[in-house]
């Protein structure tokens, strides 16, 4: 959904130049830590009523390997790298110039491979805001879970619940070349992060 739109309030804008220019630093990041094979493009921002969490975004009902960052504090939010078991095992296969592994447990190199690409664009990502909004972040270590997606997204926007109805949601595509790939970074701002989102210039 366009977020330039005339159909969506003028903080959105405002919202979707500062994370554009956020976006814009991790898909450089991402590009050198892949060799120049994976971009990124901010896909939308806007603003969800609660009870349409899931639906509008259909994480399924298989399970995915995801990786976490949180940022603490008054104004934090929380960033979640969401990969289907394909792209997870290919992207850590690639990193290492190795064979994709049929093993059904996954090896410590491969979330080492994905907890990194996570931390790579946390911090990519968290910087640029950071420097926007003209404060400090220190992210948390990226955290390697597996689990089904609406479970994960929900506990991620339960501090967004206690505070309005609607929530912030930023949502980025991958690209390899010209092709999308089944990953997904969900940035949920809390609302404090919110507020100093909208008031960045």
């Amino acid at each position: 959904m366009d977020t330039t739109s005339t159909n969506h309030p003028p903080h959105l804008h405002v919202l979707h130049d500062v994370l554009t220019a956020a976006t814009y630093e991790a898909s450089s990041a991402m590009s050198i830590w892949t060799g120049g094979k994976i971009s990124l493009t901010l896909d939308c921002v806007r603003e969800v009523p609660l009870e349409s969490i899931t639906e509008e975004f259909d994480l399924g009902m298989e399970p995915l390997t995801m990786v976490v960052l949180t940022i603490d504090g008054d104004a934090g939010g929380t960033m979640i790298l969401t990969f289907d078991e394909e792209n997870g095992r290919g992207l850590a296969a690639s990193l290492f110039k190795q064979e994709v592994s049929t093993d059904p447990e996954w090896s410590e190199t491969e979330k080492s491979a994905l907890m990194e690409t996570g931390n790579i664009l946390g911090c990519a990502y968290f910087n640029a805001i950071a420097r926007l909004v003209q404060a400090e972040f220190v992210p948390s270590p990226p955290a390697f879970l597996q689990d089904y997606g609406p479970c994960v997204l929900e506990q991620a926007l339960m501090l967004q619940a206690q505070c309005s109805y609607d929530v912030l949601i930023c949502q980025t595509t991958f690209l390899k070349g010209e092709e999308k790939l089944n990953w997904h970074i969900l940035f949920i701002p809390n609302p404090k992060m919110g507020e100093a989102l909208q008031s960045a210039q």
